[in-house]
């Protein structure tokens, strides 16, 4: 469990709650109960994707992220803009580790306008830092 002081930061800064392992479930527990986490699945698929080393893999994993959270009707739709889809889809041809970069950065950007201070103010998060 962080100490108060350091869940503190985590009002500001978003990259520092998802640095950190209780942050990072704190906040996909606190989306699950808004019915609002395949952002944040979203965000940790690429995280894992870019640690992939082997073309097979990224490609299958690529394939996954796509099916499931890019496409149209996907199951973990995320929300983001045509032209971003459509610069993730081209990126697909040929899987790299940054093929999904533009589109994590808008999720990132969504989670840390919209979620993060929805987030500061729940009853969970209050707890944490008394």
């Amino acid at each position: 469990r962080p100490s108060p002081e350091e869940a503190l930061q985590w009002r500001d800064s978003l990259e520092k709650l998802l640095q950190n392992t209780y942050g990072l479930a704190s906040f996909s527990s606190f989306l699950r109960s808004e019915f609002s986490e395949e952002n944040i699945e979203f965000w940790e698929a690429c995280e894992d994707y870019k640690r992939t080393k082997s073309p097979v893999k990224m490609a299958e994993k690529a394939k996954k992220i796509y099916e499931e959270f890019i496409q149209m009707e996907a199951p973990k739709e995320v929300n983001i803009d045509h032209f971003t889809k459509a610069v993730t889809m081209k990126n697909l041809v040929e899987p790299s580790a940054t093929s999904f970069d533009m589109a994590q950065k808008r999720i990132f950007a969504l989670m840390e306008k919209d979620s993060l201070p929805r987030f500061v103010r729940s009853e969970f998060y209050q707890e944490l830092i008394k």
